[in-house]
């Protein structure tokens, strides 16, 4: 249970649903304890009408007995109906206010989480938490909670009515209850167990999957669908396995618990029956207590459901309490500045990454002054994406330190930082939505207009094939605008950037899909756009850069040249290498 002690602080919140409900269940269990004694009172009278001499008064008197007896056991079944029902609209409702916070407060943590966060789990695993994970929370929240104070309340009320017939018989009719705790008590465990396993099974198959579906076109070129047909039998066979050990283990609850009910009602029935025929109590009692016996027979019989979704929340929880524990290590200072303008400067700045311990930069001193254009250039894997990261504080620099007007990255607010930044990653990533909404995603809600959109879709030599689509700006792309080509998803990409109209810009190799006759007159627009700007252009292509006010070369995370095109040409090292190999022209 100690888990699900994190879930205090929405039960707490919602107390007066939990406190409600609890009333509910109690006056529904009390119309339910009187209805035996109306079966009681009708037994012993019609033993009695049966054993006297038949008359015409007597017949009419117990009619009218019988009528009242009657009407009184369908109120009784009707107020207990009607206080259900109060009880389901009050702990259920709660359990889906609390799956609702829960939902809510999940997702923030997973947007305030750092990018190492994303790159140390697996995205099915994450999202199986927040919903798969927070469903069984919420049967804990509503259900378990539901019948484990109708079980305790039902138990008073039924114990404390069998006592005030006879402190022997109920003695005698709960033997059998000791056992069933201790079974109770030691099957919880092995579902526990049983259920994290089911859990964690459950989440590699989600993350399986999802990875599979988003790697499909690279899956189908290489004709490895069958190859894959066959993991995900495993995968599901795993899953299939853990969850039949557990339905086997909750398989054991209901038998054991229905054979110690069953035990129970014999012993009342034998115990009773010695005793009304010693004349002690009358048969009527005996009756009142088989019924009252078995009316303990569901709530004690869901022991073994409740118990299974209780261990079922606590293995979820535990896994959402992984998360929600976390801490991102890109924190806000405690007055952070949020006017945020004026050079760039990388202090001698070193940096891993945090979840493999890659070494990306290496003591990397340089300044970008405010108003110019740098280009960033050099090898696969020598550091510049991972400066475009740096800037826009995705990650924090392992040493040295980045300054931006002679202040400290870490002394401004993060969302004012990332808000002045318009960035191209390289990686592009597109809505399952409209191109108008995938080119306004940066805009606040009333900055949005028609003008603006159309404006950056040509700046981005995107409006030819934006118009072409059937529906225009309205048309919808596929999941990760896997329905446009490779050009069409990088100039959808510049043109949310430029949409901004931000003060930096840094654009990681966002034009390495466009032709070149595309990517000069994109070039052109970026010239008249970025004027007055401060701008970062990252790329392989030395077509790209050439125009730079400074170019810098990287080599295995370290800065190896700087300098403007024609410098750099001239003094004939590694610039000039890479400028003769892509036969760039003057």
């Amino acid at each position: 249970m100690k888990p699900l002690f994190y879930l205090n602080k929405y039960l707490l919140k919602y107390k007066w649903r939990l406190v409600l409900g609890t009333i509910f269940i109690i006056f529904s269990n009390l119309f339910g304890a009187y209805m035996p004694s109306i079966v009681n009172t009708a037994t012993d009278n019609i033993i009695e009408y049966t054993n006297s001499s038949v008359h015409k008064d007597g017949e009419q008197s117990i009619m009218m007995l019988a009528l009242y007896l009657a009407g009184t056991y369908v109120f009784l079944s009707f107020m207990k109906g009607v206080f259900l029902f109060f009880t389901r609209q009050t702990i259920i409702i709660m359990s889906r206010l609390i799956e609702y916070d829960l939902k809510n407060e999940i997702y923030n943590k997973y947007q305030a989480l750092d990018m190492s966060f994303y790159k140390s789990n697996k995205t099915g695993d994450i999202m199986n938490r927040i919903s798969e994970d927070v469903s069984k929370v919420r049967m804990y929240l509503g259900p378990a909670i539901m019948y484990s104070i109708n079980l305790v309340v039902l138990f008073v009320l039924v114990i404390s009515f069998m006592l005030r017939i006879n402190v022997e018989l109920t003695l005698y009719a709960l033997m059998p209850l000791p056992i069933m705790s201790f079974l109770v008590y030691k099957v919880s465990r092995i579902i526990n167990m049983k259920s994290e396993k089911v859990q964690i099974s459950q989440s590699n198959l989600s993350s399986f999957v999802q990875e599979k579906i988003s790697g499909i076109r690279v899956l189908k070129a290489y004709n490895r669908s069958n190859h894959f047909i066959e993991e995900f039998k495993e995968e599901t066979l795993n899953y299939q396995i853990a969850n039949l050990s557990l339905a086997k283990t909750n398989a054991l609850f209901m038998p054991v618990i229905i054979f110690l009910i069953g035990l129970s009602t014999t012993i009342t029935i034998y115990v009773g029956g010695e005793k009304a025929i010693d004349g002690k109590i009358d048969i009527g009692d005996i009756l009142q207590f088989v019924i009252y016996v078995n009316m303990l027979t569901w709530p004690f019989a869901s022991v073994g459901w409740v118990t299974s979704m209780v261990q079922r929340a606590a293995a979820s929880q535990k896994r959402l309490n992984e998360f929600l524990e976390l801490e991102s290590e890109i924190k806000n200072a405690k007055n952070p500045i949020k006017d945020i303008k004026g050079s760039i400067e990388f202090k001698n700045v070193s940096f891993r990454y945090p979840e493999s311990n890659i070494l990306a930069l290496n003591q990397v001193s340089f300044s970008i002054e405010e108003g110019t254009v740098v280009g960033i250039t050099g090898k696969t894997g020598c550091g510049k994406s991972t400066i475009a990261n740096l800037m826009c504080r995705l990650y924090d620099v392992t040493e040295g330190e980045i300054l931006i007007n002679n202040k400290n990255i870490k002394a401004y607010d993060i969302s004012a930082l990332r808000t002045a930044f318009g960035y191209v990653p390289q990686e592009v990533f597109l809505f399952s939505d409209t191109v108008a909404n995938n080119i306004s995603f940066g805009l606040k809600d009333g900055e949005v207009n028609e003008a603006k959109i159309i404006q950056a879709a040509k700046d981005a030599q995107v409006y030819e094939n934006i118009i072409n689509f059937e529906e225009g700006f309205e048309t919808k792309i596929g999941e990760k605008g896997v329905t446009l080509s490779g050009g069409q998803k990088q100039r959808l990409s510049i043109a949310r950037a430029i949409i901004k109209s931000p003060d930096y810009m840094i654009f990681d190799d966002c034009l390495s899909a466009v032709d070149t006759h595309t990517e000069e007159n994109i070039l052109k627009n970026l010239d008249r756009i970025m004027k007055n700007k401060t701008a970062v252009l990252i790329g392989h292509r030395i077509s790209t850069l050439k125009n730079a006010d400074r170019i810098l070369l990287f080599d295995k995370g370290k800065l190896i040249e700087q300098g403007s095109h024609e410098s750099l040409l001239a003094n004939k090292k590694e610039y000039f290498e890479l400028y003769e190999r892509q036969h760039v022209k003057k």
